[in-house]
């Protein structure tokens, strides 16, 4: 790619981007979201047509590029958003559109399937070709994903934040794949925010900054300090806030939580003032736990207290009336109404703040949006702008302001930082301190342990839906977490993916 410049109606995206992939090489796209690192890949693609710049394959340079042309020459997308059809099988949704036919027309169901077996096999992964699409895990989708683009020949593959919705283990087996497909002679551009990815599998990086390309070359010339330094365009020290907090009273207390086998007498007791982190393996039952408490799911047994006061939430109105919000892992399809306003999305926790009986009293409800955006410091050029078209950092900070303005006493967080750049991180870990600071009650599911470790009062380890330790944030450790999330029948510290087990 060469000159590559993309404008939409007052932004210019992409100004003169050129990038070069190798055959069998990972080349790793870094920066901050915005940077434009998916509009080069949906330009690539052909789902985006270039204002200037060329697009050359094999040096021959492609003449109008279009998805079904650059498909054809072997360029295959992979997006954050699986396009997994799930009422279809798995062999469907591979060769979707293009399913193979016998000599009088007909669906040739047999060929598809073996078909479909054959690319399954080549990944080294056991997945029916009858199996119904929308029973699969995420991991698994993304497999199906990667084998659609096999059937298509894909000679590069663009991976856009494929980890984004994988647990460890799940991303060392897509890298183990990866690193097998490289050897056949595939090559892949990688986007990643988890900078510690690309020093694991990519050859080369590229650090895109608003629009531009500001540095390339192989991995091993940079560090992460580096990298951050040059998607940022500043140092970022001191990325966690001092943890001075002093915890205040009690507001929420939870006792003998039970949800099937997924979250098996858990107790917990939250404090004015204090951020508690909850870690523990992939599927251990942590957002299972955030669910009860924001009565999103409905507990087989348990209490919950509120300020002393049982409640009972028969769904998320309750909760939400008993000052609980809940930010979701799935941001996008549980968390925000895409097609609507950040004003709307802000607002929509409690319209009775708003209204006048049934009159929404809108000057008061822009007055008071407009001061928790701009105390977020969301970038939008109005509250009006809609919330589908942030970036996933601003996205976050819409749903954090919904629950700002519903007055909110305990904030549920599941993985707040998933899918959002360093920078934007920081801003998460800035926000959750000052709510804090502010009187709430701070509870945050993460997946990554230094951000554990780097921002909680209090860690609460699950296992197998229980808790099974409770550390202080100040003297805990990646290796004494890691001690208590794994199994109970002694799981080897060497089985658990080598990223958890690295010193802080």
């Amino acid at each position: 790619m060469v000159g590559i410049t993309k404008s939409f109606p007052g932004v210019k995206a992409l100004d003169g981007v050129s990038m070069e992939l190798r055959q069998g090489e990972c080349h790793a796209i870094v920066g901050e979201n915005g940077a434009g690192k998916s509009t080069l890949m949906k330009t690539l693609s052909g789902a985006y047509t270039a204002d200037a710049g060329t697009i050359a394959i094999d040096g021959v340079v492609v003449q109008h590029p279009s998805p079904k042309s650059m498909a054809a020459l072997g360029v295959v997308v992979i997006y954050q958003e699986l396009t997994v059809a799930a009422n279809l099988s798995v062999a469907e949704n591979v060769y979707l559109g293009r399913m193979p036919r016998t000599r009088i027309g007909t669906i040739d169901w047999r060929k598809a399937e073996a078909d479909t077996a054959a690319l399954f096999e080549r990944l080294g992964v056991t997945i029916s070709p009858k199996q119904q699409a929308g029973d699969l895990s995420i991991a698994q989708m993304q497999m199906v994903e990667i084998a659609k683009a096999l059937s298509q020949q894909a000679r590069v593959l663009v991976l856009d934040e494929p980890s984004a919705v994988l647990g460890d283990a799940e991303v060392s087996r897509l890298f183990e794949i990866m690193r097998s497909l490289q050897s056949e002679g595939v090559s892949f551009f990688y986007i990643s925010h988890r900078l510690k990815e690309v020093f694991e599998i990519g050859q080369r990086v590229t650090v895109l900054r608003d629009g531009s390309s500001i540095t390339s070359g192989p991995v091993e010339d940079f560090t992460v300090d580096s990298l951050v330094k040059n998607m940022v365009g500043r140092e970022l020290a001191n990325i966690y806030p001092e943890r001075d907090r002093e915890p205040g009273a009690v507001v929420l207390e939870a006792k003998g939580l039970v949800r099937g086998d997924r979250v098996r007498g858990v107790d917990l007791t939250l404090r004015e003032g204090e951020i508690v982190g909850i870690a523990g393996l992939a599927g251990a039952g942590r957002t299972e736990i955030l669910r009860l408490l924001a009565g999103a799911d409905q507990m087989d047994a348990g209490t919950i207290e509120v300020h002393g006061k049982r409640r009972v939430f028969r769904g998320p109105r309750q909760a939400i009336r008993a000052g609980i919000g809940l930010l979701p892992e799935d941001r996008k399809g549980q968390g925000l109404f895409l097609g609507h306003s950040i004003r709307f999305n802000m607002s929509s926790g409690n319209l009775k703040r708003y209204s006048a009986g049934p009159i929404l009293r809108l000057r008061k409800e822009r007055e008071h949006v407009q001061r928790f955006s701009d105390s977020l410091r969301i970038k939008a050029p109005s509250i009006d702008s809609q919330v589908g078209g942030l970036s996933g950092g601003n996205q976050q900070k819409a749903v954090f302001g919904r629950w700002l303005a519903a007055d909110a006493k305990v904030l549920l967080a599941d993985e707040p930082t998933r899918g959002v750049d360093v920078g934007a991180k920081q801003d998460i870990y800035r926000l959750l301190d000052e709510f804090a600071r502010e009187g709430l009650a701070v509870v945050f599911v993460s997946s990554e342990l230094p951000e554990v470790l780097g921002l909680a009062d209090r860690i609460l380890v699950v296992r197998e839906g229980r808790i099974t330790a409770e550390l202080e944030g100040a003297t805990a450790t990646e290796e004494l977490i890691i001690h208590h999330a794994t199994d109970a029948s002694g799981r080897a510290v060497a089985e658990i993916p080598e990223e958890m087990t690295k010193s802080r």
